[in-house]
């Protein structure tokens, strides 16, 4: 009789180890997930868009696009950007005019997303535009990322204002419009449809020179403007989970106008922060301005930096500098590897 008693205690105290042992497992995994989740939503700053980003993205409705913003833009890739040159401003830099092939030019470019599209942009404002269309930014519920400038002794004086946002994609198309919008209203007109720097400038630099230095294979020449775009394929960069590209900003670029004796060269670097260092130092070393160090994001992993040069003097020394500082980043050619002290 003692030994049946003591037989179903033991198995009682058997079923309470296993039911307790079940209990502690569950709970540990209830944990784990709400630690993970926590995680990954600290990780993104806050925001909650890390979850919408994991969904599957759909192609990019660039119909509707299109229709909303009642601009026609460029698809490649999967990804539609919209650009309006700045033609009404009439902006001058040491003597050089600066016309939207140079860096003039307004930007918002759509890429899909979990929720729809997120929309990226670079907005050139001039002292006038800027508290106005900050104002308008926020109000549509689009993110300010950066404001900076691009030259400095430029006149008159023009700034330019990152946005971000994320959502539907014809809310996202419908927001960026009135941003564009107002721009039009504060400059009294459409900036693409002005005069003011629609014209050519000169250049007979030698382009192939330039290309052989830089180890670049193409450029584009525009209006007087001859400019090179070095993407880096060696960095997966991401802003809320989403892949940003070359064609969204993520690339360095060169712009050329003058004469090979007297040239001017304005462009923007991109910058892992370990080359931010090397980089500036190599451009002041070889005579290049440096007038602008910045963000573009503020949730991009892995950290980016950028920042824009400026620089006037012979056309083939400017290269070798450029080629200085591009040799300090992950986007280093194969080609040509003379150096200013080589030269």
């Amino acid at each position: 009789m003692k030994t049946s008693i003591f037989s179903r205690i033991a198995k009682l105290f058997l079923f309470a180890c296993l039911a307790l042992a079940t209990v502690n497992s569950h709970a540990q995994q209830k944990a784990k997930v709400k630690d993970d989740k926590m995680k990954m939503k600290k990780e993104d700053g806050g925001k909650g868009m890390n979850d919408m980003n994991m969904k599957a993205a759909t192609p990019l409705d660039t119909a509707t696009i299109q229709r909303v913003m009642g601009r026609k833009g460029t698809y490649n890739k999967g990804e539609y950007k919209i650009t309006v040159p700045q033609n009404d401003l009439s902006v001058m830099v040491d003597g050089f005019k600066i016309i939207p092939a140079m860096g003039l030019g307004t930007w918002v470019a759509f890429t899909p997303s979990g929720n729809g599209a997120m929309v990226m942009g670079d907005i050139v404002v001039t002292e006038t535009d800027l508290k106005p269309i900050q104002q308008e930014i926020i109000k549509q519920g689009l993110t300010i990322t950066a404001i900076h400038n691009h030259f400095v002794r430029n006149h008159p004086n023009v700034m330019y204002m990152h946005l971000g946002g994320s959502g539907n994609t014809e809310q996202m198309a419908q927001k960026a419009k009135a941003v564009l919008d107002k721009v039009n209203e504060i400059r009294g007109g459409d900036p693409a449809k002005g005069t003011a720097s629609n014209e050519a400038v000169q250049n007979t630099i030698d382009t192939t020179q330039l290309s052989e230095i830089l180890g670049q294979t193409t450029g584009e020449m525009n209006k007087g403007v001859y400019k090179f775009t070095i993407g880096r394929p060696d960095v997966q960069l991401k802003e809320h989970g989403v892949p940003v590209t070359t064609f969204l900003g993520f690339n360095t670029w060169a712009a050329w106008q003058g004469t090979p004796e007297k040239a001017a060269v304005a462009g923007d670097f991109t910058m892992l922060e370990d080359e931010v260092a090397p980089v500036i130092k190599a451009l002041i070393e070889n005579g290049i301005e440096v007038v602008a160090v910045h963000n573009h994001m503020v949730h991009e992993k892995p950290r980016i930096f950028f920042l824009h040069y400026w620089g006037v003097g012979k056309a083939e020394q400017l290269a070798y500098g450029l080629r200085a500082a591009l040799d300090q980043t992950g986007k280093k050619a194969s080609n040509n590897k003379k150096t200013m002290s080589g030269h």
